[in-house]
């Protein structure tokens, strides 16, 4: 039997790898680095995301919820809740964002293992506005501010983005704020949600 001699690539090979080291890394020994292209896991940035869920509405794999909810400081917050285990890396959140696709974005990180798959989820938090009159969740605080900066003196057409921006800048004079109850001229210079804002338009006399 004719044992086949070694061909002059693999012979070539051989050489690169006693010369360059193996190919493979030494994970876990040592930590490996991704290729800078890798789309690794989608990570939120607390400071540019405005919670506008823009990002949980365009995923595929609905890997992205979020809860309304009132905290132990009566404070209504935002959760937003990204679940890394079901998360597909496809990188729509990120095309989505309305913050210049800065609000949620693909990184390097691909070791995601978790013996307790509750742990599988990063969250973040952003303070709500509520409607004055009903209560319900307008928006978060943060996506009123991103619109009034989008449009400009048109946020003066606006009694909800004005007196939000007027709110977040600190100078709101809250004598202006109306305490009546009931639905009148008055109403109307208040945050409201859009049925709210309809009916005291109606009801104005």
């Amino acid at each position: 039997m004719r044992i086949p001699l070694p061909k002059i690539r693999e012979i070539i090979e051989a050489v690169k790898a006693l010369i360059k080291g193996p190919y493979t890394s030494k994970f876990p020994k040592v930590p490996h680095v991704p290729h800078p292209n890798f789309r690794g896991q989608p990570k939120f940035d607390e400071k540019i995301c405005v919670g506008c869920l823009g990002c949980e509405e365009v995923c595929p794999v609905e890997a992205i919820a979020h809860k309304d909810i009132i905290d132990k400081n009566k404070v209504p917050k935002r959760v937003m809740i990204h679940y890394t285990d079901t998360c597909i890396f496809c990188g729509q959140c990120e095309a989505a964002c309305i913050a210049d696709n800065q609000g949620i974005k693909l990184s390097n990180d691909w070791e995601l293992s978790f013996f307790d798959r509750s742990q599988a989820q990063e969250t973040i938090e952003k303070e709500l506005a509520l409607c004055e009159i009903c209560g319900d969740v307008i928006a978060t605080k943060d996506h009123l501010k991103w619109i009034s900066e989008k449009i400009g003196e048109l946020t003066y057409s606006n009694p909800t983005l004005y007196l939000s921006r007027l709110k977040s800048l600190g100078i709101i004079d809250e004598n202006i704020i109306s305490c009546m109850k009931d639905f009148g001229r008055s109403d109307r210079v208040k945050i409201l949600c859009a049925r709210c804002r309809r009916e005291t338009t109606l009801t104005t006399k």
